[in-house]
C-alpha cells in the first residue's frame, strides 16, 4: 500500500450532524474530495506527485486542508486546479469552496512561476578554479612550444642538413673511383679535402664500407644528430663547434674521418665503440 493510502485514509466519511441532531448535507472539504478523487482513480500520492511534479509532501498537505506550504492562495489554487486534473475530477468547484473557507478569491498578483515554492533551486557554485588553471597551463605550453619552434628553424635546418650529409662537398674527402670497381669508401681523402676542413669547428665523416651498422651521433649539447642505420656504401658527415659524440653498433665495418683525416683505429668486428671527437688532430675521448 502506498505511502498516500492508509486505511484510515480511505475510510467512507461519515454524515455530518448538527448541533441539534439533524443531518447536514454532505461537502467534503476540498482535501478530502481530492484524496477521495485519487482513492476512486486507483492513484497513489506517489502517482500524482510524479504527473504534476508537485511534491509528496505538499499533496499530503492539502489533501489535510492544510495551504501553508503552497506559500499563498494563488499558489495553493493552482495547485488545486493541477491535483484535480491529475485525479480526473472537475476543479471549478474545489476552487469555488477554496474561495469560500479562505475569503475570496484573492486579488492578483505579479507574475510569477506558478510553482516557485516547490521549485528546487540550483545550488550556487564558485569559479571551477580547477578547469581556469588546466586552461592557463595549456596556453603558457602553447606558447613556449610556438617560441621553442620558431627558434629552432634554424637549427633544425642545419642539423637535418648534416645528418643527410648535405655539407658542402669541399668538406667531404674524394674517393678515388677504379674504372673496373664500385666507390671504395677506405681510399683516404683528397689534400684539397683534408685542407677545406674547417679549423674552428669538427667535422666527422662516418662510412660503412665492410657492412651495416647502427650508428649515433650527438652535438657537444647533447641533442641528436643522427640516429639509425648505415647501410653498407653510406655514409653520414656531422659537424659541431667544440665537440661530436659518436656510438658505433659495429665499430668493425665503420671507416672515420675527423676534421679530414683518416682514423687508422683497429675497430674489431661486432664490437660497439663510443667515440669523442674534438676540434684540431684527431683525438679520441
Amino acid at each position: 500500500m502506498s505511502i498516500g493510502n492508509s486505511p484510515e485514509d480511505e475510510r467512507p466519511f461519515e454524515d455530518g450532524r448538527s448541533s441539534d441532531g439533524h443531518e447536514e448535507e454532505a461537502r467534503p472539504s476540498v482535501g478530502r474530495a481530492l484524496q477521495q478523487a485519487r482513492i476512486a482513480a486507483g492513484l497513489t500520492v506517489d502517482d500524482v506527485s510524479s504527473a504534476t511534479r508537485v511534491r509528496i509532501a505538499i499533496v499530503h498537505a492539502i489533501e489535510a486542508d492544510d495551504f501553508t506550504p503552497c506559500g499563498g492562495d494563488v499558489y495553493a489554487r493552482g495547485h488545486i486546479r493541477t491535483l484535480a486534473k491529475a485525479v480526473h475530477t472537475d476543479p471549478a468547484p474545489l476552487l469555488a469552496r477554496y474561495d469560500d473557507d479562505h475569503g475570496g478569491r484573492p486579488a492578483p498578483t505579479p507574475a510569477a512561476p506558478l510553482f516557485e515554492a516547490e521549485r528546487i533551486r540550483p545550488e550556487r557554485r564558485g569559479p571551477n578554479w580547477t578547469a581556469a588553471m588546466v586552461a592557463a597551463i595549456v596556453a603558457v605550453v602553447g606558447f613556449v612550444g610556438f617560441t621553442a619552434f620558431k627558434g629552432g628553424d634554424s637549427d633544425s635546418d642545419a642539423a637535418s642538413q648534416v645528418t643527410q650529409g648535405a655539407t658542402p662537398s669541399a668538406s667531404k674527402p674524394a674517393a678515388p673511383k677504379p674504372s673496373n670497381t664500385t666507390v671504395t669508401p677506405k681510399s683516404d681523402p683528397s689534400d684539397s679535402a683534408i685542407a677545406a676542413a674547417p679549423q674552428d669547428k669538427v667535422t666527422v665523416q662516418v662510412s660503412a664500407v665492410d657492412g651495416r651498422s647502427w650508428i649515433s651521433a650527438k652535438d657537444h649539447n647533447g641533442r641528436m644528430l643522427f640516429d639509425g642505420l648505415l647501410k653498407k656504401g653510406e655514409s653520414k658527415t656531422f659537424q659541431d663547434s667544440s665537440k661530436v659524440n659518436l656510438i658505433l653498433g659495429d665499430a668493425g665495418v665503420i671507416q672515420l674521418y675527423v676534421n679530414g683525416k683518416k682514423i687508422e683505429d683497429d675497430f674489431q668486428p661486432g664490437a660497439v665503440e663510443r667515440l669523442t671527437y674534438t676540434k684540431g688532430d684527431p683525438e679520441v675521448g
